[in-house]
């Protein structure tokens, strides 16, 4: 008997695709949809010049000739925000960078303003803090400008009905964006 040890090959080669965060489109070849076979590619939305220079060289590769026609038939990590099917590659990356560094909540605000990114843009402007409810958003108000509430009358104020009033008058927005977080936006 001899003492080898034996190495094996793992039983499963880690073939998995990485996980990406970075917003991204399935660029489809038109010429080859329309003949009933599927050919594009998955491309970052990161630089309007790297995603044409993709989509010439998957349009290059189409199985058939002379293809010239794209569309976008899907896309990903863009947080519920649609993108259109014939969507300028400048606007789609433009959405991207912004999604990418704002996250949920912009995409909550983009599509809360009518899928307007320069009002989205210039919300942020506007941006009153992260809290656990609207009704401490409310309270913190108060507190921060000073008025004086005798201790005895504190706790018959609704905070939550002031901040739903505030909403409701269009002087805030107010996004959730998970158990105990509220987003809270001036509204001017």
């Amino acid at each position: 008997m001899t003492d080898q040890i034996a190495t094996s090959a793992p039983l499963v080669e880690d073939t998995a695709p990485p996980i990406l965060d970075t917003p991204r489109i399935y660029v489809a070849c038109l010429a080859a949809y329309n003949n009933g076979r599927l050919h594009g590619r998955w491309i970052e939305a990161t630089d309007p010049h790297d995603v044409w220079e993709q989509v010439r060289e998957m349009l290059a590769a189409s199985p058939e000739p002379d293809a010239d026609e794209w569309a976008i038939h899907d896309f990903d990590n863009f947080y519920g925000c649609n993108i259109s099917e014939y969507a300028a590659f400048d606007a789609v990356c433009d959405l991207s960078a912004f999604l990418k560094e704002h996250g949920e909540l912009g995409a909550k605000l983009y599509n809360e303003l009518s899928e307007d990114l320069g009002q989205a843009r210039a919300a942020f402007d506007d941006y009153a803090g992260e809290y656990r409810s609207a009704a401490e958003f409310a309270e913190q108000l108060h507190e921060d400008t000073g008025t004086e509430i005798p201790e005895s009358l504190r706790y018959y104020i609704d905070w939550q009905a002031l901040a739903r009033d505030m909403a409701l008058n269009g002087e805030i927005m107010v996004f959730q964006t998970g158990f105990d977080e509220v987003h809270v936006f001036w509204s001017h």
